[in-house]
């Protein structure tokens, strides 16, 4: 919540209006005098990374009263508000709605009281409202993700990776409770991020008798030599009869299986990430340009977009979604969740146990890693793995990328050979950044040796030219007419044809960390700048989003060119914020950004600068930002794009598979599969060719330019606000919750 507090009150003076900070939520409204406090720039410089709220939280019996609401509107009128931005769940933003709805009737009353006059009346007429959602069960339709809610499954997947060990160990089952009253969210996307056993939400209770079933799927995976178990439940699970079940029932009930059992509550994690700043700046965007035909909205992020959505159709289908369960119609509370939550649930179940394929399919599909590791690979490997099985197909597993097709290091693998990779950091199977021309012969006899008809290459850039090498010499030789496919999966995130690659999310964390430490490190010491490199080669993604995240005070990347005037320019800055209560730097520096501009030139002309102002130090963070386990949104997206890949390449297959052979050299049988703003596209490699930098390694276009703006108005630069892109309104219908988005 404080990263957004931060950018709404950055945003706000920024844009030249005056900001309140309203402490203990509609309590400090209705109560007004110092709860009600105007804002500078620095009363919320060292919070981005502060769990909680620190302008407080409470709860409210006064302000669902008429009499709360008009001594809420009396203290507003007082200083001038008439823009008021929600941070809250859908109870709070309702209640915003109705004070906005009333506020015409609120201000007659008190003009009529003769506590306004008329005239002050005139002049606060209209209260616009917009919404931020913060709910950590992520329970509020219409929105990706909710503030709150990552935190929530950092700290569940950090119990579920510290339980493991203890589980593995004493061969335990432990069942895991987490937080989720109405929503199954977190221990739905808990559980595809675990591999977990079985799984209880409210959404989708178990058939009756699933006592009895849940332990005889316990047994037989103890009987496999698996020596742990994991059950998640949400905290409102219930049974078909709307019954709720609890944590210890479903202790007892494995307990019966023969393994023993234990049970864990997870609770939040503070965190931070830049899509809270992008959807802070957006609310005052959206009170800005606010009309008084305007629908009061919530803001919302739909992949790297930020939009708005009209706040009462999001309360309704909300209220859809409980009366469905209510009611006993779960499917139907699946579908109004949205596709994303229904897909993450048709996946988990399709991934969780093995189901024999109906008939045993003609192909064999290959998986390798190529370039450097990146997390998330591991996930993508083991959900590649597992759905080429239920399709009926034969699965090798190559090691070390091409350099081991080449060698012949390829070996067939089962449903179990790939459980408990889930969250694993690194490459399982081992990556090497060999292109195929070095190889080529070899890597072709292989091909023809093991009867490879399809390809699977998860990797950075070498991945994506490796296979585009493999397209350019099917004229030569006739075996490389298979179906291929590219996951992109680089901490860089410069592979073309997807805004997001694999890897990079647990990168922009563990640098984000990082940073935190060296900024903590600075609290006993004034006047000190920061001078920290970021991998990513030329591409500039890690330190700019990165940037956003820890609050810097700038970022040198190639992609954006700098001169020695904007090094001086920075410099001055930072001299000017020394003056002030935040006597603390921290300046990015993406390891390619520039030829001659090098992080020790850095160093010694801020040292040089800052003389008697400041002092520097410099980190760099190197392999620390391959990170360690991948984070939640790094498993998830792995395992999605396993699935995804494969069945795009098995209906690829059957496509080109004629007279007992597959033939394909079509510009659509060789693809990247990627995130496109928030849809899943399958681009030819070919294609992609065109719009590609050999030399840097990078997407000639890159949408995450835009959030340079972002990062330079929030560290206080004079920019202008005509390059500010808008979000754009968006309707919240039972017809858009199920187009397919994606994740």
């Amino acid at each position: 919540m404080n990263a957004a507090v931060r950018a709404v009150t950055r945003m706000g003076i920024y844009v030249g209006a005056k900001v309140f900070l309203i402490y203990e939520g509609y309590e400090g409204l209705v109560e007004g005098g110092d709860n009600i406090k105007q804002a500078n720039w620095l009363s919320v410089s060292n919070i981005i990374q502060l769990g909680g709220t620190v302008i407080g939280s409470a709860r409210c019996k006064a302000f669902t009263t008429r009499a709360g609401r008009l001594r809420a509107a009396r203290n507003l009128v007082e200083h001038g508000i008439t823009n008021l931005c929600v941070i809250g769940g859908d109870g709070s933003l309702t209640g915003a709605d109705i004070f906005r709805s009333e506020w015409g009737e609120l201000l007659e009353e008190l003009v009529q009281d003769g506590q306004i006059s008329e005239e002050v009346a005139q002049e606060n007429s209209r209260l616009n409202i917009v919404g931020l959602v913060g709910s950590i069960d992520n329970d509020f339709c219409g929105t990706d993700m909710t503030i709150g809610t990552d935190s929530a499954l950092h700290r569940i997947m950090e119990v579920i990776d510290a339980i493991t060990t203890t589980a593995q160990s004493h061969q335990r089952t432990f069942v895991l409770e987490v937080m989720g009253r109405h929503c199954g969210y977190l221990a739905l996307v808990s559980g595809l991020a675990s591999g977990a056993d079985w799984l209880f939400i409210p959404e989708s209770p178990p058939e009756d008798g699933w006592e009895d079933l849940m332990c005889e799927r316990l047994g037989e995976t103890r009987s496999r030599g698996s020596r742990l178990n994991i059950i998640i439940i949400a905290e409102g699970a219930i049974d078909r009869s709307g019954k709720p079940i609890s944590s210890n029932y479903v202790k007892d009930v494995s307990a019966r299986s023969g393994a023993r059992s234990g049970t864990r509550g997870g609770r939040r994690v503070p965190g931070v990430t830049s899509a809270l700043s992008k959807m802070g700046m957006e609310a005052v965007m959206a009170l800005l340009e606010a009309t008084p035909d305007t629908p009061a909205c919530v803001v919302s992020l739909s992949g790297n977009q930020s939009v708005r959505l009209p706040l009462m159709e999001c309360v309704q289908v909300t209220k859809d979604v409980q009366k469905a369960m209510d009611e006993k119609r779960f499917e139907e509370a699946i579908q109004l969740r949205g596709r994303s939550f229904e897909n993450n649930w048709n996946i988990y179940k399709l991934l969780a146990h093995q189901k024999p394929a109906q008939e045993k399919s003609p192909f064999s599909v290959a998986i390798l890693n190529v370039g450097a590791p990146a997390a998330g690979m591991n996930a993508a490997v083991r959900s590649a793995v597992r759905i080429s099985i239920c399709q009926g197909h034969t699965i090798y597993a190559v090691s070390d990328g091409f350099e081991g097709l080449a060698k012949g290091q390829i070996r067939e693998v089962g449903w179990h050979d790939v459980a408990g990779w889930l969250g694993r950091g690194g490459s399982m199977l081992g990556t090497k950044r060999t292109l195929p021309k070095t190889c080529m012969e070899k890597i072709v006899e292989n091909v023809r040796k093991f009867n490879i008809q399809g390809l699977l290459v998860i990797g950075g850039f070498e991945a994506y030219e490796g296979v585009l090498q493999l397209v350019e010499a099917r004229g030569q030789y006739e075996e490389l007419c298979i179906i291929m496919c590219v996951i992109p999966a680089t901490i860089s995130n410069n592979v073309p044809g997807t805004d997001f690659s694999l890897g990079s999310d647990t990168a922009v964390n563990a640098a984000m960390e990082s940073c935190d430490r060296i900024k903590q490190s600075a609290s006993g010491t004034k006047r000190r700048v920061f001078i920290v490199e970021t991998m990513g080669g030329y591409c500039g993604y890690l330190s700019t989003v990165t940037g956003i995240a820890v609050g810097a005070d700038a970022a040198y990347v190639y992609e954006d060119p700098f001169t020695i005037h904007d090094l001086k320019a920075n410099v001055e800055h930072l001299t000017d914020k020394m003056k002030t209560d935040i006597q603390r730097g921290l300046v990015l520096r993406n390891e390619k950004c520039h030829e001659h501009y090098t992080t020790e030139f850095l160093y010694n002309l801020y040292s040089s600068e800052g003389k008697g102002i400041f002092d520097c130090r410099i980190n760099v963070l190197g392999h620390l930002q391959q990170g360690g386990a991948p984070t939640p949104f790094d498993r998830n997206y792995g395992t999605k794009l396993g699935v995804k890949a494969v069945l795009w390449m098995s209906e690829k297959l059957e496509e080109s598979y004629c007279k007992g052979r597959v033939f394909a050299n079509s510009d659509d049988s060789a693809c990247v599969i990627g995130l496109r703003k928030k849809v899943v596209a399958f681009s030819p490699v070919t294609e992609l060719k065109k719009v590609t930098d050999f030399e840097h390694r990078l997407p000639q276009e890159q949408w995450w330019l835009n959030l340079r703006l972002m990062l330079k108005m929030l560290a206080n630069y004079q920019i202008s606000l005509t390059e500010y892109i808008s979000g754009k309104m968006e309707h919240v219908t039972r017809r858009t919750l199920s187009i397919e988005k994606g994740f």
